[in-house]
């Protein structure tokens, strides 16, 4: 597998830095186009813990957030030149959705093997596709020979400051939603974490809660790289995840210095842990979430992060093929 060292651009994403005022300004940007997510309550072991509904975003994950916020801040000369974004599908179609909407032209650099619900979403949004090879080659490094050939504008899946700020904006609604339905703020957030991301959004939209960032066993260069003080690069040869919106070679500095300013840890979840979430959902919330989606609710199923009645889960995207969901919906255990 090809992990490359975090890139360091040029241009305005290399030197402005996200902000909670930029979530702010994001979460007012979103609330005039799209409406709020839902918090459902689950009971998990006699306490109630609190699932923002991502996957019923109109593009099916969250990622519709922070690729609003980068691409409506894009000048008219920027427009104009387009956009390109890496993505296995949930950013992609984000990415898409905002384009046809902002009239921008938009390529997207995905995985051969990103599910086929993701590629003919992102395409039938409009997007041009460029596929590649996940384990032999470098998406970043594609993505910016594109932009060098046609000066379009990175819009990269998580190592943005824009895009940090938009994916926080789930934590302006999600704050303001437990105030009125949990009797308060929320203590802890749970969250999958691919390249950090949202985990950065959040830890920015909500100071004063604890965020703790979800990834799949083999896949966890965040966790690590917290528990370590630098980052580290994804392990050669890492096990295959259905957790395919999961799977990042290495977080960004700018993604790494919001996360380790809070202090964060990170935990990993099973292949196992994963399905049973998403069946748990499916049963008693009537939701289909997606492998990536469900690792947050992994985590506190399985106890690997206490709930307390003020809990978090963010249930970040539905975007699954339906012959992978049933299989897991029809397998117990």
């Amino acid at each position: 597998m090809t992990n490359p060292s975090p890139p360091s651009s040029s241009g305005p994403a290399s030197v402005r830095r996200p902000t909670r005022d930029g979530v702010l300004r994001a979460a007012a940007k979103i609330a005039d186009i799209l409406p709020q997510t839902p918090m459902l309550p689950l009971d998990v072991n006699g306490v109630t813990i609190w699932c923002k509904v991502e996957s019923l975003q109109p593009v099916g994950a969250f990622k519709i957030r922070g690729a609003w916020h980068r691409m409506s801040d894009l000048s008219p000369d920027e427009r104009a030149r387009g956009v390109v974004a890496v993505s296995s599908g949930n950013h992609a179609q984000g990415v898409a959705w905002a384009a046809r909407r902002l009239g921008v032209a938009a390529t997207i650099v995905m995985p051969s093997d990103a599910p086929g619900v993701k590629l003919e979403a992102t395409r039938a949004l409009g997007a041009q596709i460029v596929l590649y090879q996940r384990m032999r080659e470098s998406r970043d490094a594609i993505a910016a020979d594109l932009c060098a050939k046609t000066g379009a504008v990175l819009v990269h899946a998580y190592g943005d400051p824009w895009v940090i700020e938009g994916q926080g904006s789930a934590g302006i609604e999600l704050a303001a939603q437990m105030e009125a339905r949990a009797g308060g703020a929320p203590t802890r957030i749970v969250c999958p974490c691919g390249g950090g991301g949202l985990t950065a959004g959040l830890a920015l939209a909500c100071p004063d809660a604890e965020i703790v960032p979800v990834e799949p066993e083999g896949w966890d260069d965040v966790t690590r790289s917290l528990a370590a003080g630098h980052i580290l690069l994804l392990d050669a040869n890492p096990p295959p995840t259905a957790c395919d919106a999961l799977q990042t070679p290495v977080t960004f500095p700018v993604n790494f210095e919001v996360m380790t300013a809070r202090g964060l840890q990170g935990v990993t979840v099973s292949e196992a842990e994963v399905r049973a979430a998403q069946r748990l959902a499916f049963a008693k919330l009537r939701l289909v979430i997606e492998p990536g989606g469900a690792a947050a609710l992994a985590a506190v199923l399985a106890g690997k992060v206490p709930a307390d009645g003020r809990t978090a889960v963010l249930l970040s995207g539905g975007n699954v093929d339906p012959a992978s969901f049933l299989q897991v919906i029809a397998t117990p255990g």
